[in-house]
């Protein structure tokens, strides 16, 4: 795989890992993970209001009143 980024993305990355002591590779690689996770979670508590709102969408109203 070949990340192709502009030059301030670049610089970015290249001044936080100096800040870090980190590579460059290793601080995208860490950036790529947490996104992922992020995404992840977000799909997966979606998928839960999907299934628990509806089931408890009488409980919801009361509490709105």
């Amino acid at each position: 795989m070949t990340l192709r980024l502009s030059e301030d993305e670049t610089e970015a990355l290249r001044a936080r890992a100096e800040a870090e002591g980190r590579s460059m590779q290793d601080v995208a690689r860490a950036a790529v993970r947490e996104y992922v996770a992020r995404r992840t979670l977000r799909t997966d508590v979606d998928t839960a209001l999907d299934v628990l709102t509806p089931r408890y969408a009488d409980l919801l109203d009361r509490l709105g009143q």
